[in-house]
Parts: structure tokens; C-alpha cells; sequence
């Protein structure tokens, strides 16, 4: 069987392998060939792979409502700042805010340099055991809140996640305003200074 068409039948039969994968599998067969040869060949032929389309882990999006009962729906959010001294290195630091949204009280306020999903479910199930846990739980879409360690301590809780519309921030304004008068006390109750 002729070169050509043995990469369109492999092209073919294999939609998802590109002209390296197929030179790669030919080659035992075709000692012969190189790889500018199989990509002329497969270009000529018109054989290319469509790109996939990256899905986004996103959950399902509902407008506003407000909370009716306490621990209802938690609300939560990071706010950034960093952390600058004369002659050092500034360093970023992250503060993930928590709030009732029925009594618009702070569940907690927890700053670090890093937090990720894991930590953000440790630091609520820390919350929860003074509170008890939320029926729901409202987010924007970040990493911290659509990774694996997140989803599956939603599900494990039986935890509804809200998700926020995109480029609306002050959806998740109790978290926010929660989160302004951040200072000098914070910083000493966290043991970091200012």
C-alpha cells in the first residue's frame, strides 16, 4: 500500500492523531520516511484535527435571591494586598472573607500568602463546626471555588453552589463590605504585621 494512503486511512481511523502520532506509528512500516515527508503528505491531503473547545467546570448561574434564614447562604470572596518594608521584598498576601447573608456577620477572615481549594475547604469545615454548615454557598468563579477539592466538599455536605454572573463583582457584596475594615487588629489576631 502506497505511503499516501496508508496516513489517510490511519488519519481516518484515528481523527484525534496528528501527522506525528501517524509518522510515529508508520515508521516500523516505512523506515524510510521522516516527518517533514508524512506532514507534506498529510497537508496535501487536507487532513488536520479540529481543536476542541476548552470547557470550563462552570455550575449553574441564578439571579440574586436574598437569605431568609441564618447560614442560609455563605457569601466569600478573596481581597489581595501586599505586605511592603523598606528594603525587603513585597510579598502578595491573600484574605478569604466569609459572611451570613441573612445577618451579614462575618463567619471568618482568614489571611495567608497562599490559599487554595483544599485550604479554603479546611478553613470551612473549621467554620462550620461553631456554625454548622450553609444550605448554599455563593462564589465567583475562580480556581479556589470550581477545583476538585471544592466540588467535592460541596458535594460531600450536601452544599448547594451559587455561582455569581460574570462581571459582577458586588453580587458578593456582604463578603466584600466584610472585608474593608481590615486593619491594624487583623493583622495582630492573624500574627503577621502590617
Amino acid at each position: 500500500m502506497k505511503l499516501r494512503d496508508k496516513i489517510i486511512e490511519t488519519a481516518h481511523a484515528r481523527r484525534r492523531w496528528g501527522f506525528r502520532m501517524i509518522r510515529d506509528v508508520l515508521g516500523p512500516h516505512y523506515p524510510r520516511i521522516n516527518h517533514k515527508r508524512v506532514y507534506r503528505l498529510y497537508a496535501a491531503e487536507s487532513l488536520s484535527i479540529r481543536k476542541r473547545k476548552k470547557s470550563k467546570r462552570i455550575g449553574v448561574r441564578v439571579p440574586l435571591v436574598a437569605a431568609l434564614t441564618v447560614n442560609q447562604i455563605w457569601s466569600m470572596d478573596f481581597v489581595s494586598d501586599a505586605i511592603c518594608r523598606p528594603g525587603s521584598i513585597s510579598r502578595r498576601i491573600n484574605r478569604l472573607t466569609v459572611a451570613n447573608d441573612f445577618s451579614h456577620g462575618c463567619v471568618d477572615i482568614t489571611a495567608d500568602f497562599g490559599i487554595c481549594g483544599a485550604y479554603v475547604t479546611r478553613l470551612l469545615d473549621r467554620a462550620a463546626t461553631f456554625r454548622g454548615y450553609p444550605q448554599e454557598v455563593r462564589t465567583d468563579n475562580g480556581p479556589e471555588f470550581t477545583c476538585w477539592a471544592f466540588m467535592t466538599w460541596v458535594q460531600k455536605h450536601c452544599i448547594r453552589h451559587i455561582l455569581i454572573e460574570p462581571a459582577a463583582q458586588r453580587k458578593t457584596l456582604t463578603s466584600k463590605a466584610s472585608s474593608e475594615p481590615f486593619g491594624t487588629n487583623a493583622w495582630m489576631r492573624t500574627g503577621l504585621s502590617p
